[in-house]
């Protein structure tokens, strides 16, 4: 063989740090177990797929080549072995009679080395690598060349016709061929369109030919042309003077209009300047007083922040003191139980010393004994209860995580039933009063308001949007223009800033918060935006679907809402092509019929998806489908509820026998603890008895105890002395916070009034200076109306009537050179304006510079470009007619070669069943493959020996594991026959098996791997010792990766 792998070597790969399998040169059965080589079986395959260039997620182990890292480690490495050898080796000059491939695999990026025997770097060219991978035709991609864990679980398991057919279509390289067909096609429809695009192109010397043609009828029509522009000429030329003499009289007309607009401007500007001096003078008055009140307010702010930083610090101080005197109760009941225990302690010491037997001594050391074995026992028992006791606790946490996760979601799901409710409550009033979609009873009480105070405002207010607009058509639309357009259905629209201002104090009254209230003027018409800014007529805009019964309204969506550049599809994919692709002009943004919104600014593209807060639209006319809807919504909301509470119940019931056992188990281990600390306390007591024996006339030595006992009687009389001065340190400290924050309280009542009278001049001073900015805008508004408007009209026309004079004088001068007045009238011609005789001149002038341009030739020479055109236009005719006619010739071949394309896969499609069938008889079986090329489906039949009833299984899944398993690589084996690879690879393939059917697929895939004659990998978690390892067949297992 030409081509052989030899080693694969695997450094950081995965979950692996090294693996280095030999392989032989014909067949390798590589197996371990999965808890001895987890990973390292199947990484085998992946590091080939990835050596020989295939991408991360052809692989279906991960998205990017960086995944495969090992964690911890910057780097992955993969080389591959293999042979080069004979007739056809890869550039054996270069290689020599080994092919090394190293692939080295980064956090930023991979590089691939191709290397000789030597090891020496030969390229590093990926176009170097695909040569070799198409000179050895390796195709890793192939599931029949190599079939990895996830290729052969997805074909052991593909349930469908579709994925065998496409396992069937791409093994066989059958899909590779229709694709090379299917592109040729298209090539053969591009150079048709090609000539056709050469054909159109011919068409304007055509054009050229008749004009040609045209050109030599037009040479007698010229000299009256001439006689008839200079009777143009004159008449043009007075036409001229008498239209300047008309423009000269209508700008002194004008001149006088623009001179008397000056005195009622100069009007306007006194009124607004005597308005402004007396609220500036009303703006000062106001300005001393807020001084002194921001005075006093600072005043109060300075003792507000020093008393609150004495709170504070007073606070901190009592809770420090009370800290202290709990450290000082717990020391002191620790002294106390440590003067129990030291009394007890010589108490005892005392009652051992009076016994004193030899017999006692005896009975004594038994009962040490005794007493020792007993903690041992205990101490087992307490070990094994511990343990029982975390195997209790685990469960017991699970269930408890598993009760707040189902409580979460059952409070998740009532939050939603809450706001569906909400929904069919304000779906229900609003069938009662349209109004209360667009605010709730807020609205209804704020219309009643303005309606009480409707005087207050120079002109009613509108509002809300959304009762002054209606939906055309269907309710399909309503939920996309409530995306849309919805936050200013509740708006309010008003015509000046002082509406604005009562507006808002009528919302304040009716408890109307956060009202969104614009400004627009109520007299403005109906918009008119040209055609040339509006988007394309065959899209669907928002203001299309709008009925609305006042101008105003439709002005505000236009400038708030852009309706008119606001476009409503159906679908996704309609959107997509809308904004994405055609990036259609003058669209601003694209709704689906779900709410789903896509725009662009720049070249970023969104898309959001809808608001799932949002059910319906409030411009919907059936408002009942949409509350039973929502009732259908809630029913199935309520019963999910109902499962889930059934659910939770259960749960906190396990939760509750668990901890009810894990309660028993620690009151048994606190039992058994105490149980084994009395056994201690006795065992030590017997110790002390023991030794006491050996000094039994010598009294008791208890000097130690008792001097600890006096000290410590000693500090508990100094330490309770202390806590009695913290008992009153603590009432000290607690009086004095009470009476800072008395302190503060009386400041902030003393100062209420201030910043209350603080309040009402600052909002005075507001209005004024208000007030003062509408004057000054208005005194510059009128000023710069004089300055910009009627003084610069003024001077503007005088200068225009000064330069119409001059050039009227210039105009009769010329056409009085030209002809006489007297001359004009004899020639008895109708009259025309100055704009028809220079289009008319325009024209004649154009056309006998067109026609002199065309007759500077003779006619001979015109005859024979004519002559000369005609012949090149027939030349390309034929040329034309040559190109279809090839054309033909090569749909007809390519007609030939998918007949032939045909014929191959009727040919394939009976070897696969020839060879399948083969297969199965080793087992007993029989079958057929069913294939249909036009459904692209693949259907497997399979007769079992044991069936009487002689009836074909037709779907795989109504086998045994391990039937359908043998059945489906008899499949494999069959397309195996059918393709040709240097090498094969296999992983998997005897999963789901019996142990009979294991051993005849084995049997099977040796004898058809070592007919075959090309190099095979087998890889299997089960036990193959039933192999047997020959010249041809190695077995290896893999140890253990190294973490």
């Amino acid at each position: 063989m030409v081509m052989v792998l030899r080693n694969v070597r695997l450094g950081r790969l995965w979950r692996l740090l090294h693996q280095r399998p030999t392989l032989s040169t014909w067949i390798v059965f590589t197996y371990g177990f999965s808890w001895v080589s987890y990973g390292g079986k199947s990484a085998i395959l992946t590091a080939l797929c990835v050596a020989f260039g295939i991408k991360a997620r052809g692989t279906q182990r991960a998205t990017s080549l960086k995944d495969f890292i090992k964690n911890g480690c910057s780097h992955a490495l993969v080389v591959v072995e293999m042979t080069n050898q004979g007739v056809d080796a890869f550039k054996f000059d270069d290689y020599g009679g080994k092919i090394v491939i190293e692939r080295r695999i980064t956090e930023s990026g991979n590089t691939t080395v191709l290397k000789d025997s030597h090891g020496k770097k030969v390229s590093n060219r990926k176009e170097d690598l695909q040569e070799l991978v198409d000179h050895f035709n390796i195709d890793v991609e192939n599931p029949c060349v190599i079939m990895t864990q996830d290729k052969s679980r997805e074909f052991l398991h593909s349930g469908t016709g579709k994925d065998k057919f496409k396992f069937f279509y791409r093994a066989t390289l059958l899909q590779q061929v229709f694709d090379l067909l299917k592109g040729i096609q298209q090539n053969i429809d591009a150079a048709g369109g090609y000539v056709d695009e050469m054909e159109q192109e011919m068409r304007p010397v055509l054009e050229q030919l008749k004009q040609l043609h045209e050109k030599m009828k037009s040479v007698e029509s010229m000299e009256q042309m001439g006689q008839n522009l200079v009777t143009l000429r004159k008449l043009a030329a007075w036409s001229e003077a008498n239209e300047e003499e008309r423009r000269y009289q209508e700008g002194l007309q004008k001149l006088e209009k623009y001179s008397a607009r000056k005195p009622a401007c100069e009007e306007k500007i006194n009124k607004i300047q005597d308005s402004l001096k007396s609220l500036r003078e009303d703006q000062t008055s106001k300005k001393a007083a807020i001084s002194s009140l921001l005075q006093k307010t600072r005043e109060f702010r300075q003792m507000q922040d020093e008393k609150q930083k004495r709170l504070t610090q007073a606070t901190r101080e009592d809770a420090q003191i009370e800290e202290e005197q709990s450290a000082r109760k717990r020391s002191i009941e620790q002294m106390v139980k440590r003067l129990q225990w030291l009394e007890q302690q010589i108490y005892d010491i005392r009652n051992r010393h009076m016994q004193a037997s030899q017999a006692e001594e005896k009975r004594q050391k038994e009962d040490y004994f005794r007493l020792q074995s007993v903690i041992d026992e205990s101490s087992n028992q307490l070990r094994r209860l511990e343990e029982e006791m975390a195997t209790i606790d685990s469960r017991s946490t699970s269930a408890s995580e598993e009760v707040n996760q189902v409580r979460e979601e059952i409070e998740e799901k009532k939050r939603e039933s809450r706001e569906l409710n909400a929904q069919i409550q304000k779906l229900q009033s609003q069938q009662s009063n349209k109004v209360t979609a667009f605010g709730g009873e807020n609205v209804l009480r704020l219309l009643r308001t303005i309606e009480q105070r409707c005087r207050e405002f120079s002109k009613p207010p509108l509002g809300p949007l959304g009762a002054h607009v209606g939906l055309i058509g269907d309710d399909s639309w309503a939920l996309a223009l409530e995306i849309a357009i919805g936050k200013l259905l509740n708006a309010f629209i008003v015509t000046n800033h002082r509406d604005m201002l009562v507006l808002r104090d009528c919302a304040k009254t009716c408890g109307y918060h956060n009202l969104q209230i614009i400004i627009y003027d109520f007299n403005r018409p109906l918009l008119n935006i040209p055609s040339h800014m509006l988007p394309d007529k065959a899209l669907m805009t928002i203001q299309s679907l709008l009925s609305i019964d006042s101008a105003t309204v439709m002005n505000v969506l236009i400038d708030q809402g852009s309706v008119e550049r606001q476009v409503l599809v159906k679908d996704y994919h309609e959107g997509k092509h809308v904004v994405f692709e055609r990036r259609a002009a003058h669209v601003k943004e694209v709704y689906t019929l779900d709410g789903t919104r896509m725009f662009t600014r720049g070249n970023t593209q969104t898309t959001l998806p809808p608001d799932s807060r949002i059910r319906s639209g409030r411009l919907c006319a059936a408002v009942d489908d949409v509350i039973r809807n929502i009732e259908n919504d809630m029913s199935a909301l309520q019963e999910d509820i109902q499962r889930r509470e059934r659910h939770k119940r259960a749960a906190e019931l396990s939760l509750h026998n668990l901890r009810d056992e894990l309660q028993s188990f620690k009151r048994r281990k606190r039992d058994l603890q105490m149980h084994i600390s009395r056994q201690q306390l006795q065992l030590r007591d017997l110790r002390n008895a023991v030794d006491a024996e050996t000094n039994l006339g010598a009294d008791p030595n208890v000097d130690e105890l008792e001097e600890e006992i006096a000290r410590l009687n000693s500090d508990r009389q100094s330490k309770e002395d202390s806590l009695e001065k913290l008992k009153i340190k603590r009432s000290q400290s607690q009086e004095k916070v009470s009476s800072i924050r008395s302190e503060i309280d009386l400041l902030h009542e003393s100062a209420k009034d201030d910043i209350e009278a603080f309040q009402a001049r600052e909002n005075e001073l507001i209005a004024v200076e208000e007030e003062i900015a509408k004057g000054v805008a208005a005194e510059s508004h009128y000023k710069s109306i004089m300055q910009e408007k009627v003084m610069q009209d003024i001077r503007n026309q005088e200068a225009e009537n000064e330069r119409q004079r001059r050039i009227l004088q210039e105009t009769i001068a010329k056409a009085s050179e030209i002809c006489s007045r007297e001359e004009l009238e004899s020639l008895h011609v109708p009259r025309r304006s100055s704009e028809q005789l220079r289009t008319e001149m325009r024209h004649l002038k154009e056309t006998l510079q067109r026609e002199e341009g065309r007759h500077e030739e003779s006619a001979d020479e015109i005859r024979s470009k004519f002559n000369k055109m005609q012949r090149r236009v027939e030349k390309k005719k034929a040329q034309y007619s040559s190109y279809r006619q090839k054309l033909a010739m090569v749909e007809e071949a390519l007609g030939a070669r998918l007949k032939k394309f045909q014929r191959n896969s009727s040919y394939l499609k009976r070897q696969l069943t020839w060879q399948f069938n083969g297969h199965l008889q080793k087992k007993g079986m029989s079958g057929k493959i069913q294939v249909d090329f036009s459904d692209e489906t693949l259907g497997i039949q399979v007769q079992m020996p044991q069936d009487a009833s002689n009836n074909m299984v037709k779907d795989t899944r109504g086998l045994s594991g391990g039937e359908r398993s043998f059945s489906t690589l008899c499949f494999a084996l069959a397309l195996q026959e059918m393709t040709e690879a240097p090498f094969r690879a296999m992983d998997e393939f005897d999963v789901f098996m019996d142990a009979v059917s294991r051993k005849i697929s084995l049997e099977t895939v040796v004898d058809f791997a070592v007919s075959h004659g090309s190099q095979w990998i087998f890889i299997t978690p089960h036990d193959i010792s039933m192999v047997k390892a020959g010249e041809r067949v190695k077995k290896q297992q893999l140890a253990a990766p190294r973490p």
